[in-house]
């Protein structure tokens, strides 16, 4: 599609600290009882929000309603006899479910059996044509139960010319791992946790696994699935190896190399999972500004509502609050889309999408993706908000996923006005491109912006940034602790507020087509879907 000149420079709204600090607070409260999906505190939340969007005389975004149903199941495995046990010549050894490891299955059976399955250490799990890489090439894993690291060999070996270096690959995410030993026919896959690889601790992995387990409801045949799916800690790997009389870390070393060879181990797996199931359905929140001469095409804003309920632990505070994440991302949207509700009305029609079951591996989203209200290829791009940095001023902005698109010119241009500069995510081996809804929308096809305040505090430097994200991922994130505090210095993010409206109503005032660059994986498929 052609492209025509830039529009003039959006306008600046004023955005209310107090306002958005109430909003926050509000969606973090105690009585929406952690926003788990498919819970009371759902129905308070996605009542809160239409709420919300009806005052700021916004249109339902799905016909009638501002709701988008998303079938699911939620599948509870009976954690209370789980174990792991590893049968070899030196005898069996049991390893102990929540501490040493976790698992479950998404395979709708009341009882998913692996009995002692040949176990095979597949090194990353990877099989990348493309960067010339197969952890599987020379053995079949077939009805096997398959150990693989977590991340990918770039950020492993510290080399940068193994896939993106340390900066992850969708090849190092969780998600993929599970999936890819689906289509490899194993029976099952335990990924080893490492706190660096993984960038989040193991208690985070037990907090997830303690609840249940989340799929898409569907009637068209299910995605291939491995009977088990699961993580062990590093600990219980090295024990594991180790009676196998091998060296857990030398393995590790030898899978950071071109050419590795996944190795069957002289052992065998054993367990059982008793699962409990209950279908039901959440929701996708949905509202629509209605463009004034495109109407049919459209700019999205996105951010997750849902969080993970609650943490039913003795003598802890059971409330997973969830306030940054994304109680804070929930309320920029809002702020967002009030500012454009005042005007001026923009030409290319907004959507405001707060999707579902994200802390369950995007489904809300991946439903939107595969059940699109408005068509694909008439969205003409995305902006995420997730976690928002609550740090106050910063001389930057971090867009995570740096290098994707056309997006990211607009995003500077008006970052420069803030006399702030557009830099990438100080960690991209933690891959966050990857873990948040914008994912959903970049595997389909639309360019989608993930940006937020930096990480370079004006008053007190990129080292107190640094350090305040740390302590997030450490003391708060998936913890009871993530809860809204009246200390916060808000100041940046009311700076990013007014970059996520300016850049958003720049695209909606353009004839431009945002596109992804040249190197980027998802172009191609941007490139078909807009020639249908």
């Amino acid at each position: 599609m052609p492209e025509t000149p830039a529009p003039a420079s959006a306008p600046v709204p004023v955005f209310s600290e107090a306002r958005y600090a109430e909003l926050v607070q509000m969606l973090s409260d105690d009585r929406l009882e952690g926003r788990a999906p498919a819970t009371k505190g759902e129905e308070r939340t996605v009542a809160v929000l239409e709420d919300q969007f009806k005052r700021l005389g916004l249109s339902p975004g799905n016909g009638e309603s501002f709701r988008q149903a998303v079938p699911m199941v939620e599948i509870s495995p009976d954690r209370r006899e789980m174990t792991l046990a590893i049968s070899g010549a030196k005898g069996q050894r049991r390893f102990a479910y929540g501490t040493e490891f976790v698992a479950g299955s998404r395979m709708l059976q009341s009882e998913i059996s692996v009995q002692d399955a040949p176990l095979v250490f597949a090194g990353y799990g990877v099989d990348a044509p493309e960067h010339d890489w197969n952890d599987f090439a020379g053995i079949d894993v077939k009805d096997k139960l398959i150990i693989v690291l977590i991340n990918d060999p770039g950020f492993g070996a510290a080399d940068p010319k193994l896939f993106k270096g340390p900066a992850m690959t969708y090849y190092g995410r969780w998600t993929y791992k599970f999936e890819e030993a689906a289509k490899k026919g194993a029976a099952g896959v335990l990924i080893v946790h490492d706190t660096k690889g993984a960038a989040y601790g193991w208690e985070v992995v037990q907090t997830g696994w303690q609840k249940p387990l989340y799929d898409l409801e569907s009637a068209a045949a299910p995605a291939p699935q491995t009977k088990i799916q699961g993580w062990l800690t590093t600990e219980a790997a090295v024990a594991l190896f180790a009676d196998q009389g091998l060296d857990f870390a030398a393995l590790k070393a030898a899978a950071d190399v071109r050419g590795f060879k996944a190795r069957e181990l002289a052992a065998t797996a054993s367990i059982t999972i008793k699962n409990t199931f209950r279908r039901a359905s959440s929701s996708n929140v949905i509202a629509r500004l209605v463009g004034t001469k495109r109407p049919d095409e459209h700019v999205i804003y996105m951010a997750h509502w849902d969080h993970l309920g609650r943490n039913f632990a003795a003598g802890q505070d059971q409330i997973l609050n969830g306030a940054i994440d994304n109680a804070s991302g929930v309320a920029a949207v809002l702020e967002v889309a009030r500012a454009f509700a005042q005007g001026p009305r923009p030409e290319r029609s907004v959507l405001f999408f707060l999707p579902t079951l994200e802390e369950s591996g995007l489904l809300g989203s991946r439903y939107y993706a595969e059940h699109p209200i408005y068509a694909l290829n008439k969205t003409v791009a995305g902006v995420n908000m997730d976690a928002l940095t609550i740090i106050g001023p910063t001389k930057d902005v971090v867009v995570t996923g740096f290098g994707s698109s056309e997006l990211e010119p607009i995003l500077s241009k008006y970052a420069a006005a803030q006399d702030r500069i557009v830099v990438a995510e100080p960690t991209p081996q933690d891959g966050f491109f990857y873990r948040s809804d914008h994912f959903s929308f970049a595997k389909v096809g639309v360019p989608v912006l993930y940006a937020e305040s930096g990480v370079d505090q004006r008053e007190k430097g990129r080292e107190y940034g640094l350090a305040k994200g740390v302590d997030y991922i450490a003391n708060r994130y998936h913890k009871p602790s993530d809860e809204f505090d009246p200390s916060w210095d808000l100041r940046g993010v009311m700076e990013d507020l007014v970059l996520f409206y300016q850049v958003g109503f720049d695209v909606a005032n353009s004839q431009a087509w945002p596109a992804w660059y040249a190197d980027s994986e998802f172009r191609a498929i941007r490139e078909r879907s807009l020639a249908n």
